[in-house]
């Protein structure tokens, strides 16, 4: 087939025109929820949801363990646990300096692995060990014992192995840079993948947004990420991120979920920067620094592994399967025993007068992984969903075998909420079955309802099954397009399908999408597009009959700054210390005239962004829009000249740049 190129115009006009039907709120609902299965987001893997074990529980691998993780749909399970992996040698099951249960050794985690119906994610010892030893656990595994391990991490948390200041990860190497780091890891993959080439390396990185993040320490050519990057990216397969969201209150834990899509994008960009190719990514240790055994950790596991796994994360493990108790508290009006494991460690206060549940009684966390587990499992594919309260979070997936599920995330401690349901792409029959998991439950609640209109429960998990009106078997979903993209214009380009169909081409605005156009080639133009702006776009193939695919995997890109402007600007973090930076803002005047007086705006991408103060201008924030105005020194910039301000500004999340500027009210060029 001879590609034929389209071009389309986008006014605004045309796509709101296009975009998806407003939802038809039912009678009474206080919350309406839009769900558009045109709106293709990422596929689940096979190691979509996970959790820790560690060699110091001695009820890992135990078969009442795994069938209660079998139960709760757990997909992976990492081995030898945390910092523990950094000293384990895992031929003599020893790992000196800290305790190793009995009965905890490679092949009985295996066993447990293999009757929870699940893989393993093995830490291979970075800090204490080397390539050879590492090397020799691949043979024994995927040689000698036909394990097929696919994935294997190299060392746990090395960024704490004193380099920045914090010190809690052995590493006896003379080089604790992340250099040194890297040029490591690239020994341990090759020396691994001789012996099976089939595995799959990860190496680790600092979580955006979180310590030592974009820190550069002493004598390093930047920041963690962006050398291990730079040095160890063409020798592995993946990266590995752990999260740990501080909040001292549930609005405050809960509100953390909000930035995992925000951290994956950021990872995302340093990937394509600095290792210049694609990698999984995945968060190999998750938990809460609140209400972690109780409702405030479900609430959190819930939302955060979705909107990981919706965004591409291939793998998300809970930290712990067990971990005992901590400092005993009230939560929501339920005891908080401050455990970080999934299952009751049965075990008491130092005092004896607070003691757990029984021996491995699950914990509210180990509801929230088993109703994710029925929303997200292998072969499903996330779509858009959108709530109109930011208390309900909505997560949505189209089930491989034609189905429909939705997972409502209720986070007001206080009040229940009626949600009208409005689906586009997908027709649902009537009914609906209904999970569900409320505040002090102690098992997950099946009922049968409607498909439109769902009442949840305050501080709840809700998920909703459904079936098709009727079975439609549609032509297969497009490859993910890819994007070539100028400041104006964008051209896809996707892969030849089965003949005789047509490609749609969807733009994503929320959970509604614009169709752009439609074409029987391979690729498409588009124009008058907007400057410094990101698009999510799917293909949907429909044949002659008027059959339509599920939608292709998306694609992002964002348009260039403005190829021609009288203004450009730089933004520079000059001095990183975790949660807030130094930074310079140059603004160089390209045009032909003086500019007399001046002032730049520019928007922060996040609402945990901000200026403090700021010096050569009046610097001023309102909501996330920041305004610099000239000072009496620098109120003429001559063609040609540059000027600088200077501020400090401080976050506590992802620290995301600014995309858009403007001088006086025009775009200017971003350098």
């Amino acid at each position: 087939m001879t590609p034929r190129r389209a071009a389309l115009l986008v006014p605004a006009l045309a796509a709101a025109l296009l975009a998806a039907p407003p939802s038809q709120a039912q009678p009474g609902a206080d919350v309406e929820v839009t769900v558009n299965a045109r709106a293709g987001l990422e596929a689940v893997g096979d190691a979509a949801i996970g959790v820790n074990h560690a060699i110091w529980d001695s009820q890992l691998g135990t078969p009442e363990v795994a069938d209660l993780l079998r139960g709760a749909g757990i997909q992976a399970m990492r081995y030898p646990g945390g910092s523990y992996s950094d000293i384990y040698h895992w031929r003599d099951h020893t790992a000196p300096g800290g305790y190793v249960a009995p009965g905890t050794d490679f092949d009985t985690f295996m066993a447990g692995v293999r009757r929870a119906g699940g893989q393993a994610m093995v830490t291979a010892n970075y800090g204490t060990g080397t390539p050879e030893e590492a090397a020799a656990w691949v043979r024994y595994a995927n040689v000698e014992k036909g394990y097929g391990v696919q994935y294997w991490e190299i060392g746990n948390e090395l960024y704490g192995n004193g380099h920045y200041g914090a010190e809690w990860e052995a590493d006896e190497h003379p080089d604790k840079s992340p250099a040194g780091y890297a040029n490591l890891v690239k020994e341990y993959a090759l020396a691994m993948k001789a012996v099976d080439p089939g595995i799959q390396v990860g190496a680790v990185l600092t979580t955006p947004g979180e310590w030592p993040d974009g820190i550069t320490a002493a004598g390093d050519a930047g920041p963690w990420n962006e050398v291990v990057l730079s040095v160890a990216g063409p020798h592995i397969d993946f990266v590995i991120l752990h999260w740990y969201p501080a909040g001292g209150s549930g609005a405050a834990t809960l509100a953390r979920a909000d930035h995992a899509p925000v951290m994956v994008r950021m990872a995302r960009e340093q990937i394509a920067r600095h290792a210049g190719k694609d990698l999984g990514i995945a968060f190999t240790e998750l938990n809460t620094t609140y209400g972690r055994n109780t409702q405030p950790g479900a609430l959190f596991a819930a939302d955060a592994y979705a909107s990981l796994l919706a965004n591409g994360v291939f793998n998300v493990d809970w930290w712990n399967v067990h971990n005992g108790m901590g400092n005993v508290t009230t939560v929501a009006g339920h005891t908080d025993y401050d455990d970080f494991g999934l299952l009751s460690s049965g075990n008491c206060s130092a005092d004896g007068t607070v003691c757990q549940p029984a021996l491995n009684t699950p914990f509210a966390p180990y509801h929230a992984l088993a109703m994710t587990s029925r929303l997200a499992e292998p072969g499903d594919q996330f779509v858009a969903a959108a709530s109109s309260d930011p208390m309900v979070k909505a997560h949505a997936t189209r089930k491989a075998d034609g189905g429909l599920a939705v997972m409502l995330v209720n986070r007001d401690p206080e009040n229940a909420k009626t949600v009208a349901l409005d689906y586009a792409g997908y027709s649902p029959a009537a009914s609906a079955e209904v999970l569900s998991h409320g505040n002090g439950d102690t098992a997950i609640t099946t009922t049968t309802g409607a498909s439109a209109s769902v009442a949840v429960e305050p501080y709840s998990i809700t998920t909703l099954l459904l079936r098709p009106t009727a079975e439609v078997t549609g032509p297969a979903a497009p490859a993910r397009p890819t994007a070539t993209a100028t400041d104006r214009t964008a051209t896809l380009t996707w892969p030849a399908a089965a003949p005789g169909v047509k490609y749609e081409i969807h733009r994503q605005s929320g959970a509604h999408t614009e169709q752009w156009g439609e074409t029987t080639g391979t690729s498409f133009t588009v124009h008058n597009l907007t400057p410094s702006t990101r698009y999510t776009v799917n293909l949907i193939a429909r044949d002659g009959a008027g059959k339509v695919s599920w939608a292709s995997p998306p694609v992002e890109f964002t348009t260039a700054t403005p190829a021609t402007s009288t203004c450009a600007v730089r933004l520079t973090d000059v001095t990183n210390w975790g949660n807030g930076y130094v930074g310079n803002v140059d603004i160089t005047n390209t045009g032909t005239r003086p500019v007399d007086s001046w002032t730049l705006a520019f928007d922060w991408p996040t609402g945990w962004q901000r200026v403090d103060s700021g010096w050569n201008a009046t610097w001023t924030q309102t909501g996330a829009t920041v305004r610099v105005a000239n000072a009496d020194g620098n109120r003429v910039i001559a063609p040609g000249e540059t000027v600088t301000a200077g501020f400090v500004a401080s976050y506590h999340g992802p620290n995301v740049p600014p995309r858009v500027f403007t001088l006086n009210g025009t775009h200017c060029t971003t350098r």
